[in-house]
């Protein structure tokens, strides 16, 4: 897929953790920042060193004000109970660029920064003493603006990929970079035995067949194996539509012509919404013939607060998303 078309389906054009861990806080306050007043466990953990495709980052003691850039960093720190000074707001919620659940977290408003262009002076002048990107476009003319404020940057992971950082890995090098490691891991513990309840809840789900489709501003397009939209449905007991599978190139989302729309024949067909309305899809002959479209198994992600929890690709977004989806999931498998 070519780059210029990836950008168009990232959040910031298509707008596309349950439980705060008590820790130190980074907001813009003096005494927010004042983390030798309280012994943290968490700054023993340090030096910690993340391996990242630019080379291993060294993080030399407890950070106190993060500033994070990538795709859902901010949200995944919130997750762990720290606050970024400033932040991007990948899925333009506004406000704190935060979705539902992570709403309150922050006892002072990040700064909000831009996301695939970034205003160097704005981030410099935070004063950051980490900085996270773990899930951005990866280039390496971006981390090394970044790196010239002479501060950490964790950038993408270690042979990542352009915005496919998993949620396990950001999850991960988010952890170690803040202290968070237990924290991180008990997170990670309690979404995988959410979705493991979740599919044992449903055992239809096993090994029934899913495209996972999106009707976008140019069109039709399908998720492949690689994109947070499919891991999540896999993790559900899922398997991703072989005919659809079998497109997968060098990219997470394969464009669908009109007279491929029976790749979106599977036991259940999944719909998002990318720059499209729901009426656009139900109005569309084409798509409303596919099979198991025209039996009832198909569900339409059509709730705003749905679609940027699976887009987040957070822990807690998941989280989110696994409590709101399933029952629906369930009801159109039938």
């Amino acid at each position: 897929m070519r780059l210029s078309f990836a950008r168009r389906l990232l959040p910031v054009a298509i707008l596309g953790a349950a439980v705060a861990l008590a820790g130190c806080s980074t907001t813009g306050t003096e005494d927010d920042n004042a983390a030798s007043d309280a012994p943290s466990s968490a700054a023993a953990q340090f030096p910690v060193t993340i391996p990242t495709a630019f080379g291993d980052v060294t993080v030399g003691k407890q950070p106190e004000r993060v500033v994070a850039l990538g795709w859902s960093d901010a949200d995944v720190a919130l997750s762990l109970g720290v606050q970024p000074v400033g932040a991007a707001d990948w899925l333009a919620f506004g406000g704190e660029g935060q979705g539902p659940w992570n709403a309150g977290k922050y006892t002072t408003k990040p700064e909000i920064l831009g996301t695939l262009e970034l205003d160097m002076e704005k981030v410099a002048a935070l004063k950051p003493d980490l900085i996270l990107d773990t899930r951005s476009s990866g280039e390496k003319a971006r981390y090394d603006s970044l790196s010239k404020l002479g501060v950490p940057v964790v950038g993408v992971p270690k042979g990542g990929e352009m915005y496919l950082t998993t949620w396990e890995q950001q999850l991960d090098m988010v952890g170690k970079a803040l202290g968070k490691q237990a924290e991180a891991a008990e997170l990670k513990s309690d979404l995988d035995a959410k979705f493991a309840a979740a599919a044992q809840a449903n055992p239809k789900f096993k090994d029934a067949t899913v495209a996972a489709v999106a009707r976008t501003g140019d069109g039709w397009g399908a998720y492949v194996t690689g994109d947070g939209r499919v891991d999540f449905l896999t993790k559900l007991g899922f398997k991703n539509a072989p005919a659809v599978e079998a497109l997968k190139k060098d990219s997470f989302y394969v464009m669908l012509s009109n007279e491929q729309l029976d790749l979106a024949n599977a036991d259940l067909t999944v719909v998002f919404l990318i720059q499209a309305k729901i009426d656009q899809v139900k109005n569309d002959k084409l798509f409303q013939a596919v099979p198991s479209v025209k039996a009832g198994h198909v569900a339409y992600m059509d709730d705003p607060d749905v679609s940027n929890a699976f887009s987040s690709a957070s822990v807690a977004g998941l989280s989110y998303a696994v409590d709101k989806v399933t029952p629906q999931l369930a009801a159109a498998l039938g």
